[in-house]
């Protein structure tokens, strides 16, 4: 039953019709400044635990305050 309803909504889905869209130049400039945005957003979260995780895999603690 699964399976069949699998089948169908990929033979659903692989049956394209035109869009009948315009894609101005903006779009393109649109869509390269999200990327853009979520490398940028990706390599922040990477920078900002980097430390924790080269801890964690050495097995290093985090020194304590006195």
């Amino acid at each position: 039953m699964i399976l069949r309803i699998a089948l169908v909504l990929v033979a659903c889905l692989s049956i394209a019709s035109p869009a009948y869209a315009y894609l101005d130049p903006g779009t393109g400039s649109m869509l390269v400044s999200a990327v853009l945005g979520v490398a940028a957003a990706v390599a922040l979260a990477v920078k900002m635990f980097w430390y924790r995780l080269v801890g964690f895999f050495r097995g290093k603690r985090p020194a304590a305050d006195k």
